[in-house]
């Protein structure tokens, strides 16, 4: 999918999303905590891929992490920086960050991968593989499913993901599983996952 029409998407939607998700007291306090104890282990920069209104990168700093924000919608960069005047936010894609390689400590990339064709994941995973240090800690976040398969999105065409393929996945890009979870449909909301894994050392040679 064109990367262009997800930003559109949301920026046409932006004060909608944001209304609805866009502050910590509707994040649900499971999701918090596997945010929480995973990346403020160990001191480094934190990413926020993908941050949205910038709540969540906002929460990370506020439990001492030196957390950036980084969103392709100006219309959430923008308020991201409005609403949390004290932390760093930048207007790019994920894709096409600079950053060097093993630089950071952690990655949160929180439904922000739910938009890329399949045949694109290896490559994202990859890539934030490449940012992080040894031992760093990716948490991700996105819908699960019994297949991979594309879905009505209520913004813009999305993708589930069958837990164990996507840590399957994650091995194949250099990263070992250490937690997963699920919560169910709730009437209101998509089932949910969230897993937690760390880069290992690159090999030798």
């Amino acid at each position: 999918m064109d990367l262009a029409e997800v930003r559109d998407a949301y920026g046409s939607l932006s004060r909608l999303y944001i209304s609805l998700v866009g502050s910590i007291e509707q994040v649900h306090a499971d999701d918090l905590d596997i945010i929480g104890r995973h990346l403020t282990i160990r001191p480094g920069r934190v990413l926020d891929l993908g941050c949205g209104p910038g709540h969540l990168t906002g929460h990370l700093r506020s439990l001492g992490v030196d957390a950036v924000g980084v969103d392709m919608v100006p219309e959430f960069i923008a308020h991201a920086r409005a609403t949390h005047p004290d932390g760093e936010y930048h207007l790019a894609s994920m894709r096409d960050l600079g950053v060097a390689d093993g630089s950071v400590a952690g990655i949160l990339s929180w439904f922000s991968l739910i938009h890329l064709p399949p045949e694109q994941v290896d490559e994202a995973l990859a890539g934030f593989r490449r940012m992080l240090a040894p031992g760093g800690v990716l948490v991700i976040g996105f819908f699960p499913g019994d297949a991979v398969a594309a879905f009505d999105h209520k913004v813009v065409t999305a993708y589930r993901w069958p837990v164990d393929e996507l840590s399957r996945r994650l091995r194949r890009a250099g990263f070992t599983e250490v937690e997963r979870r699920q919560r169910p449909a709730d009437g209101t909301h998509r089932p949910v996952a969230a897993m937690a894994a760390v880069a290992r050392p690159a090999p030798v040679g």
